[in-house]
Parts: C-alpha cells; sequence; structure tokens
C-alpha cells in the first residue's frame, strides 16, 4: 500500500497532485491525516483524509509519501506515526518520497546519506548527508526527492513510474496533455 501524509500546514498542490495522479494510473493510494481526519493545508483548503493517523498500522508500506508546504513538513517531523512509517519503509525496501521542505524529514533522520537529493531552496542544510542536487525531481534508488509545488507534476509521474513503470507514467503524461 501507498501512504500520503497530510498534516495541517501541508501544500496542498504537493499532495494532491501526486496522489490524483497515482490514483489515475491505478495505484491505491491512502491518504492519512496526521492528528485527525480533516486536515487544513497551508492556503486554508481543507482535505479529509481517508484514515487518521491513529488508524495507521501498516508494518511493511510499499511507499511513503511527505508533502511539504510549512508548517506541515514541520508537523510531519513532530509525528510519532510519521517515524513509524519512515522506519517501517526504510526496513522493507520501499519508496519514500518528499516534496518542498519535507526531504528536511528525511535528512534529520539520516536517511538520505550517500543519496542524491533535492529541496525548496534554503533547506539544503537540512538534507543531511545527502548530496544536493539542482535537478528539479531526483530519485535515488528507492528515494526521490523534489524541489517544491512547481514541480509537482512532475514528482507525481515519478511516483507513478515507480510504482508502475515508465510507460504507465508516459501515458498519462499524453493523457493529461504535459508536453
Amino acid at each position: 500500500m501507498v501512504y500520503l501524509f497530510l498534516a495541517n500546514g501541508f501544500e496542498e498542490i504537493e499532495a494532491l497532485c501526486p496522489l490524483d495522479l497515482l490514483r489515475r494510473a491505478g495505484v491505491e493510494v491512502t491518504t492519512v491525516g496526521v492528528g485527525g481526519d480533516m486536515i487544513r493545508g497551508s492556503h486554508g483548503i481543507t482535505v479529509q483524509a481517508d484514515i487518521p493517523d491513529t488508524m495507521f498500522a501498516d508494518a511493511a508500506p510499499e511507499m511513503v509519501i511527505l508533502p511539504g508546504g510549512m508548517p506541515g513538513s514541520k508537523n510531519l517531523d513532530e509525528s510519532r506515526i510519521v517515524d513509524m512509517a519512515l522506519k517501517a519503509a526504510v526496513r522493507n525496501d520501499a519508496y519514500i518520497a518528499a516534496i518542498c521542505a519535507a526531504p528536511f524529514v528525511l535528512g534529520k533522520r539520516g536517511l538520505l546519506a550517500g543519496k542524491e537529493a533535492t529541496c525548496y531552496p534554503g533547506f539544503e542544510n537540512e538534507l543531511t548527508g545527502a548530496s544536493i542536487s539542482d535537478k528539479k525531481v531526483v530519485r535515488d534508488g528507492k528515494f526521490i526527492t523534489a524541489a517544491g509545488m512547481g514541480v509537482a507534476l512532475e514528482f507525481g509521474l515519478e511516483l507513478v513510474k515507480a510504482m508502475t513503470d515508465d510507460s504507465v507514467a508516459e501515458r498519462l503524461r499524453e493523457a493529461i496533455q504535459c508536453q
């Protein structure tokens, strides 16, 4: 199962665009609300998560996705459940994806050490041990990071590639007229 974590203050486009693309590609994604099931984004858009974090219990996720935004990324970082999900993903060699400010959550835990990664400008020092890339979307093994809202579509398509294959992502790119 793929889990996309939402915390109050998340960047709406960074969460909903990849979520939409993954579901269009037929990937089953569950949104997890940190602190409840009604989560307010950084621009005042409230989203109902599929489950509150108290119901998260998957010991073997296939992918964990962390959207950015502030204070959403900080709230993700402080979540015991997000920490548990990341540890489970690492144990099971699952994909871990983060965009914008959220890669700092991974960097703080040492998960990006020795990996190429990117993030929103100004958070580079938080990516402990990472080789900072100037690319907008970076995939290094099972880690996928992206720079921010402006590349949410490309980030989402990279997640689709990871969970399906390149041809599915390319068909989706063509279907949504993203050339």
